[in-house]
């Protein structure tokens, strides 16, 4: 990992840090919730210390799901403190950026590249990585703030340990929480 860097502009996105993904009230909570809630908030301090812009990818899940608008699932997790003047963008499949408001959103900070924390590993967060690639970003994934649930086939630490290698082999550069809190 020569460069673990972002650049100076380079915004956060906080992916699919809904409601449903901590409260446990419809299915489990993803893996390590509360560790990730926490790495999220330090992530958004941060990013709001050095200046750096924070957005939030909401899912929008079809009626009937804990995700759709509306549902007690579908709010962006209170507990991270989103501000007032942090957009949220939605969405209705795993990458982010198929809203082009994001990408606008984006390019308006100046940014040619997007640090990257959320859930689901393996779905959302995987096709964000994806999306932002083929946006022309350069891609930052904080490997310790994002999860997902256990599969049928594979238990949660693995598919998170799995798809980090991935996104490294994808050319995205890697850090760690501690790591990009610490360079101020």
């Amino acid at each position: 990992m020569p460069d673990i860097a972002p650049s100076a502009v380079a915004p956060l996105i906080v992916i699919d840090l809904q409601t449903n993904m901590f409260d446990g009230r419809f299915e489990p909570p993803i893996h390590d919730a509360d560790t990730i809630a926490e790495r999220a908030r330090r992530l958004i301090d941060w990013a709001r210390r050095a200046g750096r812009k924070v957005a939030f990818i909401r899912h929008d899940g079809p009626e009937g799901d804990p995700l759709a608008p509306g549902a007690s699932g579908w709010p962006v997790w209170p507990a991270l403190g989103q501000a007032a003047d942090e957009p949220t963008f939605g969405k209705s499949i795993g990458n982010a950026f198929s809203n082009p408001e994001l990408a606008e959103w984006v390019a308006g900070q100046g940014a040619r590249d997007v640090v990257l924390i959320g859930a689901q590993t393996d779905f959302c967060v995987a096709a964000s990585v994806k999306g932002a690639l083929a946006e022309g970003l350069g891609v930052t994934v904080v490997a310790d703030a994002h999860s997902t649930l256990d599969s049928l086939e594979e238990k949660a630490p693995a598919i998170i340990t799995r798809h980090n290698e991935a996104f490294e082999g994808q050319g995205v550069r890697m850090t760690t929480t501690a790591e990009l809190t610490s360079k101020g």
